[in-house]
C-alpha cells in the first residue's frame, strides 16, 4: 500500500457566515477526506487550517484553482500545499 499524501489547506479572511460550509463542500464534493481541522476567529478575522488526504487526487492544481475561485467570491484567501512543501517552508 502506498503512503498517504496529505495537503494543508489554509483559509484567512474577514469573518462571515458560511466560510467553513463553503470550503468543506468543495473538498467533500471531490471525495477528499479531512483528516484534521482547526479554526479560530481573531477579532474580526477568520483563520482555518485543514489537513486533507490527497492520496487519490490526480491533480492538486485543479483543487487549488477551485478553492481560489471560491476564495475570491467570498473574500478570503485559500491556499493548498502538499504537506512536505508546507513543512519545508516552515522549518526554522
Amino acid at each position: 500500500m502506498s503512503e498517504r499524501r496529505k495537503a494543508i489547506v489554509s483559509v484567512i479572511g474577514k469573518d462571515q457566515v458560511g466560510i467553513i460550509a463553503k470550503v468543506t463542500t468543495v473538498i467533500a464534493d471531490r471525495n477528499i477526506n479531512i483528516l484534521d481541522i482547526s479554526q479560530t476567529i481573531l477579532q474580526d478575522f477568520f483563520t482555518m487550517m485543514m489537513v486533507i488526504d490527497v492520496t487519490d487526487l490526480p491533480n492538486l492544481e485543479t483543487l487549488q484553482q477551485e478553492l481560489n475561485e471560491l476564495g475570491q467570491s467570498i473574500g478570503v484567501v485559500i491556499t493548498v500545499q502538499l504537506e512536505e512543501i508546507f513543512q519545508a517552508m516552515h522549518r526554522v
